[in-house]
C-alpha cells in the first residue's frame, strides 16, 4: 500500500426531501447565488420550484443560467464567469447531474483567475481557490458531488479535457434518491456504466498489498450490478436507487483510491468519442473499458481473475486464470448489454473513419493510464477491439 492523505470537505445530506434544505445550506455561503442547471428537466419535476423556494424563504438572492447540456461547454462556463464578476455572485448551486456540477466548478475556478479557464484543462494551471459550489444531486453517475474532478468540452476543436484539484470539492451536495424516479432507462444505465468506470480506474493498479480497498471496489461493483437491473424494473424503489445514488459518490470520492495508483486511461480515450460525437459518456465507457481490458489483462491476469471470481462469480479455473480472467470481460459485456448499453463503437453509432485522429488526439500530452501506458498506436488497438 502506498503513502496516502485522504480529506474531502463535501458534507453530505442524504435522504428523502432533503432539497428542502437547500436554502439553509446555501445561505451559509452567500446571499447572493448562481443557480446553474441543464435544460429545465427540473423544471418539469417539480424540483426547480422547490429549490427556488427554498432559496427565497432562507433570504438568498438568485441569478439562474440554464442551458448545460451533456459533456459540457466552454461557451456557456466563460458566460457565468463573466455573470458572476459582474453580478457580484458569491456563490454557485448546481442542480443536476455530472455536467452541470462539471460546469459549475469550471465556473468557480474561473473567476477569480485572471486568465483563461480554458488553462485550467489544458495542465497550464492548477486551480488553488474556486469561488464555492453546492449541489442538488439529480443524476448518480459522474460522482462529481464530492470529488476534485471537472470535465468540459472547448468547441474550439472539440477537446474535452479534464482538471482535478482538492480545491474543487464542492461545499455541502444534497441527494434525494426520490428524485431519480423519474429518468429514463437509458440515462441510469449510463450512470451504471459510468459509476462502474470510476472503480475499474481504480482497481486496475500496479500496487501491491491493497487487499481492502480491492474489497471495497467489488462491494461497489457488487451494489450497482445487484441493483441497476431493480431500478430499471421499478423504477420508484427507493431503496434501489439509494444504493445506486450513494454507490455514485463513494465510486469517486476517492476513498477507494487510498493507498493506490489509479489508471484513468479508459477515461481518457471515451473523452475523444462524446467530445466528436457528443455520446453519453456512460454509453461510451460501457464499449471502451471492456475493449481496454481485452487489450492489458496479460499484464495482470491474476487482477483480471480476482475481478471475475469475486465480482461476477466465475468459477476459478486454477488451470487457466487466462480462461477465469477473459469470461469476466465477457459478462461486464453482458451485463452492459442487458441494461441496454451498446458494446460496440457501431451500436453506439460511432464511425471507423476517425480512429487515429481520436487516439491521436487522446495522447496529446503523452501516454496514457498507469496500469498499462498507452500510446497512440495503443490506443488505436483499443478502438479497433471496441468497434
Amino acid at each position: 500500500m502506498d503513502n496516502f492523505v485522504f480529506e474531502n470537505a463535501t458534507k453530505i445530506i442524504f435522504g428523502k426531501g432533503v432539497e428542502k434544505e437547500t436554502g439553509r445550506e446555501t445561505a451559509r455561503w452567500s446571499r447572493k447565488v448562481l443557480l446553474h442547471y441543464g435544460s429545465g428537466s427540473i423544471k418539469k419535476s417539480g424540483l426547480h420550484d422547490r429549490v427556488c423556494r427554498s432559496l427565497r424563504e432562507a433570504g438568498v438572492e438568485f441569478m439562474e443560467l440554464p442551458g448545460v447540456v451533456p459533456n459540457p461547454r466552454l461557451g456557456l462556463v466563460q458566460e457565468g464567469i463573466d455573470i458572476c464578476r459582474k453580478k457580484g455572485i458569491g456563490f454557485i448551486l448546481a442542480v443536476g447531474g455530472g455536467s452541470v456540477i462539471d460546469s459549475a466548478k469550471a465556473i468557480g475556478i474561473g473567476v477569480p483567475y485572471k486568465g483563461d479557464v480554458w488553462d485550467f484543462y489544458t495542465n497550464k494551471v492548477k486551480a488553488a481557490e474556486m469561488l464555492p459550489v453546492g449541489v442538488v444531486l439529480t443524476i448518480p453517475a459522474a460522482g462529481s458531488e464530492a470529488s476534485g474532478g471537472s470535465v468540459v468540452t472547448n468547441e474550439d476543436g472539440w477537446l474535452k479535457r479534464a482538471h482535478d484539484a482538492p480545491v474543487m470539492r464542492p461545499r455541502f451536495a444534497l441527494m434525494n434518491p426520490e428524485v431519480t424516479f423519474t429518468l429514463p432507462p437509458y440515462q441510469t444505465a449510463c450512470g451504471a456504466a459510468d459509476i462502474m468506470a470510476h472503480v475499474f480506474e481504480r482497481y486496475f493498479t500496479r500496487t501491491a498489498a491493497v487487499d481492502l480497498t480491492d474489497r471495497l471496489c467489488e462491494a461497489t461493483l457488487q451494489t450497482i450490478i445487484r441493483n441497476v437491473p431493480i431500478a430499471l424494473a421499478h423504477p420508484a424503489d427507493y431503496d434501489a436507487r439509494a444504493e445506486i445514488m450513494w454507490a455514485s459518490t463513494v465510486a469517486h470520492n476517492d476513498l477507494l483510491s487510498t493507498g493506490r495508483n489509479a489508471d484513468w486511461g479508459s477515461h481518457m480515450i471515451e473523452h475523444e468519442l462524446s467530445a466528436i460525437y457528443d455520446v453519453a459518456h456512460g454509453a461510451g465507457l460501457a464499449v471502451v473499458f471492456p475493449a481496454w481490458m481485452k487489450h492489458v489483462y496479460k499484464t495482470d491476469v491474476a487482477r483480471f481473475a480476482q475481478l471475475a471470481v469475486r465480482v461476477w462469480g466465475v468459477p476459478c479455473d486454477f488451470r487457466s486464470p487466462e480462461c477465469t480472467a477473459l469470461e469476466g470481460i465477457a459478462r461486464l459485456q453482458a451485463f452492459n448489454k442487458s441494461i441496454g448499453l451498446p458494446t460496440t463503437l457501431k451500436e453506439l453509432g460511432v464511425p471507423g473513419d476517425r480512429l487515429e485522429e481520436m487516439a491521436r488526439k487522446a495522447a496529446h500530452y503523452g501516454p496514457l493510464g498507469s496500469f498499462v501506458k498507452l500510446g497512440a498506436a495503443e490506443i488505436l488497438s483499443v478502438f479497433k477491439l471496441a468497434s
